[in-house]
């Protein structure tokens, strides 16, 4: 079982490293297998507890640019998800804030999946509907071509100054499936290909995106838990994929290792505190591993995560890990 599992792990690599990569397009976090409501909003309420997550990443720790442009990206993620027994179904929420030079994007998402029970395992299938805010600092914008339309006011004919932001509403869906030993998601998203012209007849929409995560879990023995796990991002015309592996010590201690195809190789730690494991706290950092000239050689994340206590008598008892519930 577990000599299968690895196999399928490294046939998907071969597979997809020998694809074009390509770079950043929804923000993307290295440790992406701790809030997978990011991914998919069929993960709302599947762990069977209730827990908020905030992580901060900073990518390309001192890059600064020749120009005021903005600087190196910066991401934060604050999310929210409980389970709803009653009516065997979830609920989560998160709110993104994506910067990325001279343009923020703001993501606002309320998710609900529905969870059907087969045999011991879970089927989720969800929905989530938001909003998506793109904010564009014309300010920050070098003019190459004079009379370039997308920085030109088309009331005035001057050249913009300031900040424009526009809202769309957006719209994914997605299924799960979770067995004790392993894990796998589809999310879909920006199902709407919402568009922002800020006055301009050329049109930047949201490209449709799919998102594929899966997990396997091994217990090497009592004390120890290995994790393999793959993150798979497309715009259905490029992809980046993640492949990694974490090793959790007495449900209190992980670390693990990863890789991002074409562009980075990732070290996971962390550890839990409270007697019931209850607060997370993860940090990675990437090392920056192709097109080292246009960028600094280090990223890096902090990921904090509290489990609420559980009501006795209240679903399925909950053994608490840093990585998976049941």
């Amino acid at each position: 079982m577990v000599r299968s599992a690895v196999s399928v792990f490294f046939a998907l690599f071969l597979v997809l490293a020998g694809l074009t990569a390509t770079a950043q397009q929804d923000a993307h976090f290295t440790q992406y297998m701790f809030n997978t409501v990011y991914l998919t909003p069929a993960a709302a309420g599947a762990s069977g507890v209730t827990e908020a997550t905030a992580i901060h990443r900073s990518q390309w720790l001192g890059y600064e640019s020749s120009f005021n442009d903005g600087n190196a990206p910066t991401s934060q993620l604050i999310s929210f998800s409980a389970p709803i027994h009653r009516l065997k179904s979830g609920f989560a929420t998160y709110i993104l804030n994506d910067k990325l030079g001279p343009q923020n994007n703001l993501e606002v998402q309320a998710m609900y999946a529905y969870h059907l029970g087969i045999r011991e395992n879970k089927l989720s299938l969800g929905i989530k509907l938001g909003m998506y805010s793109q904010t564009l600092d014309f300010n920050k914008y070098r003019l190459i071509q004079p009379n370039d339309p997308l920085l030109i006011d088309p009331n005035t004919g001057q050249i913009r100054t300031g900040k424009e932001s526009q809202i769309r509403p957006d719209l994914g869906i997605g299924i799960m499936y979770r067995t004790e030993k392993y894990y796998a998601a589809i999310g879909f998203n920006h199902l709407l290909k919402s568009e922002f012209d800020f006055g301009v007849s050329q049109r930047n929409a949201l490209a449709n995106h799919m998102n594929f995560t899966a997990g396997y879990f091994y217990d090497v023995n009592f004390d120890l838990q290995i994790n393999p796990t793959i993150l798979v991002k497309t715009d259905f015309n490029e992809f980046s994929m993640d492949l990694g592996v974490l090793a959790t010590l007495r449900n209190t201690m992980w670390g693990g290792l990863s890789f991002r195809s074409g562009e980075a190789a990732n070290l996971l730690l962390g550890y839990s505190f409270l007697k019931d494991k209850s607060l997370r706290l993860g940090y990675s950092i990437d090392v920056v591993v192709k097109d080292r000239a246009a960028k600094e050689n280090f990223s890096h994340e902090i990921l904090l995560t509290y489990q609420l206590p559980v009501s006795v008598g209240v679903g399925k008892k909950i053994v608490r890990t840093p990585r998976y519930r049941h």
